[in-house]
């Protein structure tokens, strides 16, 4: 699949194994959120393009200390906190009781070094779930290639944290789609 993914496709896709691998992500496997840490980090791209014209220019440090605080919580969405509560948990005391016994982040997933797997990071499921929708993004655009623009709107389809905290920043799939394509998000690919 890579074979058909644009340089600033790939770049993505490497920057978001080093935020797995330098620690600054947590876990041990790409995840949507470093795909999103990796698309704010860029420039001079169609998608840098498309969250600087979605309004997201100067907002990306909230996007980044959204996906933060999220981290937190275990990686829990505010809409799947929300049901949590809904059920009598409140994840915001959970969170409290662990990082008062274990450290601010320790929910957080990063514990590189401190279990039996010392490999290569790998795609997580999210993760591939996203590339997977971005071929689809692109085949429904007629896009003969895979560019970072569809990782991008492959991002704000799948339920999660970063379809969430870019939609708290107005940028959605048919906002996307509009400032890249000029024209409604008619061709969503599932």
């Amino acid at each position: 699949m890579f074979e058909r993914f644009t340089k600033d496709a790939r770049d993505v896709v490497k920057s978001a194994f080093e935020y797995v691998e330098g620690g600054g992500g947590g876990g041990q496997c790409v995840e949507p959120e470093h795909l999103l840490l990796a698309l704010l980090d860029r420039d001079g791209s169609r998608g840098a393009f498309a969250l600087a014209a979605s309004g997201l220019g100067e907002g990306r440090e909230f996007v980044r200390e959204a996906l933060r605080e999220a981290q937190r919580r275990a990686g829990l969405s505010r809409a799947e906190s929300d049901a949590l509560a809904g059920l009598g948990i409140d994840v915001g005391e959970i969170v409290a009781r662990v990082e008062e016994v274990h450290g601010v982040g320790a929910m957080a997933g990063g514990r590189k070094g401190k279990g039996w797997w010392s490999g290569r990071s790998s795609f997580g499921s999210g993760a591939k779930d996203v590339l997977e929708r971005s071929l689809r993004v692109a085949l429904a655009q007629r896009d003969r290639h895979i560019g970072d623009e569809h990782i991008l709107l492959a991002l704000t389809m799948r339920p999660g944290v970063p379809a969430e905290v870019l939609a708290d920043h107005g940028v959605t799939y048919e906002s996307l789609v509009r400032v890249l394509y000029g024209r409604g998000g008619e061709a969503k690919a599932g």
